[in-house]
């Protein structure tokens, strides 16, 4: 049996710009969600847009307003998405690893450990793009995802809180096929009024 031992968690390394770990799963949600945006909601609005100018004074038009108001909130988060998935670093939680690499938290490990009063929680760790708490999936960049980072199982670390910092034993580490929540369209997209059809592609999609 391993010797158990106290480990202080180490400081945030500088990481490259824009450096985004990502699941599988992850990834695919976020180009979902572009390609929703982009090939469905925002061909949606801007024919609604079209319409709403067509109808007199745009000063006084609810409907434009509210069309260019969207049109922005679409296109910020188009931006968005699309740096996130050009910057992403895919790792596989599922894919083959040393026995050395499979023995210790890195991005990916669904840890199973113990805080100082005995309750029990199982996490796996994900990228911030793909944090479900409904899930146990906490980012790896999150205080408690950093504190149990290349731990292994009989380790004490230390995690440091805004509520205060307390210990926790590190149970069980294992590496395996994480599931995120697939991206869902929001009920009352304008796309889904106009009853587009999820296939379509009239502005194109992305890759």
């Amino acid at each position: 049996m391993r010797t158990a031992f106290t480990r202080q968690p180490q400081p945030d390394k500088p990481q490259p710009p824009g450096k985004n770990y990502i699941t599988p799963g992850g990834l695919k949600r976020l180009n979902e969600e572009y390609h929703f945006l982009f090939a469905r909601e925002r061909p949606a609005v801007t024919e609604m847009v079209a319409w709403a100018a067509a109808n007199g004074d745009r000063s006084e038009n609810a409907d434009y307003k509210y069309g260019k108001r969207r049109l922005r909130q679409i296109d910020g988060r188009l931006r968005f998405l699309r740096q996130r998935i050009e910057a992403a670093e895919v790792v596989d939680p599922g894919a083959p690893r040393s026995e050395q690499a499979s023995a210790r938290v890195f991005f990916g490990a669904t840890v199973h450990y113990a805080d100082a009063a005995g309750a029990e929680r199982v996490v796996s760790i994900v990228g911030s793009d793909e944090v479900d708490l409904n899930r146990n999936h906490i980012s790896w960049l999150s205080p408690l995802g950093r504190a149990l980072l290349k731990s292994a199982e009989g380790d004490r670390v230390e995690l440091k809180a805004p509520g205060g910092t307390t210990h926790l034993t590190v149970l069980e580490v294992r590496y395996e096929c994480i599931e995120v929540e697939p991206f869902v369209e929001p009920p009352f997209a304008e796309s889904s009024a106009k009853g587009l059809s999820p296939n379509s592609d009239r502005a194109g999609g992305s890759s």
